[in-house]
C-alpha cells in the first residue's frame, strides 16, 4: 500500500509465528508473507485480488501483463511474477517500501518479466505510456492509517480503465465503513459502467474486493466452476471458495 503524502511514512516489519508483516509506522498491517512459502499469498483479501483469473481459461494467462498500484509486501507482485509467471509491473511511491520488499519479503531483482517502478500511481494511470497494455490492474492504495483509499474518484478510475486491454480487469481493495464502500463503488461504476462490476462479500477484517471489467462478461456457472478448479490446481489459490461470495453487482 502506498501514500501520496509529501512526507512518506516510515516502514517497519514484525513477525508472528510463520508470518512476517509490513507496517507503515503504525499497527495497521500493510502486507504479509508466509515465511516458508514466500510466493504464496497469505491474506484472504489479497488472494481475492487474483479473481480476474476466473474470466480466463488457464492456457490464456501466459503472456498477460499484471500491474500493481501499491506494492505492499509484494504479495501480488511475487505471485504474478513467480507463480503465474507473467509480465509484472509494480508502481510504488515510497522507496522505503521497495527496499523493505527487497530485503525482508523476498522480492527479487527486476528481470525480463519484472519491473518495480518508483512512481506515483495517479501520474502513471494518467500517462499514455501504458494505455491499452495492462491485462490486470491491482489497486491497493492506502496511507499509514488505512482509513480510506488515497486515490478514489471517477477520474482516477477512468484513467485506470484506459490502461486495460479489451479483456482486462481492475481489482480494488476497499476497506472501511459501508458508506465509504458505497461511495467508492459509485465512482468505479461511473468509470466502468454499471454492468461491468463484480464484488466479493467483505472479509472478516472488513476488506471488500471489487472487480471492474474493461468489457463486461457474465460467464456461465459451469464455466466459472471449471476455471475455479483449474486455478486451484495450477496456482494453489482457493478459487472454488470464491464462487460462494463473488457475484455481479446489481446496476
Amino acid at each position: 500500500m502506498s501514500s501520496v503524502s509529501p512526507k512518506l511514512p516510515s516502514v517497519n516489519v514484525s513477525e508472528h509465528g510463520k508470518v512476517r508483516y509490513l507496517h507503515l509506522g503504525t499497527v495497521w498491517v500493510q502486507g504479509s508473507m508466509l515465511l516458508n512459502k514466500p510466493n504464496d499469498i497469505e491474506l484472504d483479501y489479497v488472494q481475492r485480488m487474483q479473481a480476474w483469473l476466473l474470466f480466463h481459461d488457464a492456457d490464456e494467462v501466459e503472456g498477460m501483463h499484471a500491474m500493481q498500484f501499491g506494492l505492499g509486501a509484494a504479495a501480488l507482485t511475487k505471485n504474478c511474477h513467480q507463480v503465474l509467471k507473467i509480465r509484472t509491473t509494480a508502481i510504488e511511491l515510497n522507496p522505503q517500501v521497495i527496499a523493505a520488499c527487497r530485503t525482508w519479503f523476498e522480492l527479487g531483482a527486476d528481470d525480463a518479466l519484472l519491473n518495480v517502478v518508483l512512481g506515483d500511481a495517479a501520474e502513471v494511470a494518467a500517462h499514455e505510456h501504458w494505455q491499452g497494455q495492462v491485462d490486470v490492474l491491482h489497486v491497493d492504495l492506502y496511507d499509514d492509517e488505512a482509513a480510506a483509499p488515497v486515490l478514489d474518484d471517477p477520474a482516477f478510475y477512468a484513467d485506470c480503465r484506459r490502461l486495460l486491454t479489451s479483456r482486462g480487469a481492475m481489482l480494488v481493495n476497499l476497506f472501511g465503513r459501508s458508506s465509504s464502500y458505497e461511495r467508492s463503488l459509485g465512482h468505479i461504476r461511473q468509470a466502468f459502467g454499471a454492468d461491468a462490476i463484480w464484488a466479493f462479500k467483505p472479509t472478516r477484517e472488513g476488506n471488500t474486493v471489487v472487480l471492474a471489467l474493461r468489457t463486461p462478461q457474465f460467464p456461465a456457472e459451469d464455466v466459472l466452476q471449471a476455471r475455479a478448479a483449474a486455478i486451484h490446481k495450477h496456482w494453489r489459490l482457493p478459487a472454488p471458495q470464491w464462487l460462494r461470495m463473488f457475484k455481479p453487482v446489481s446496476p
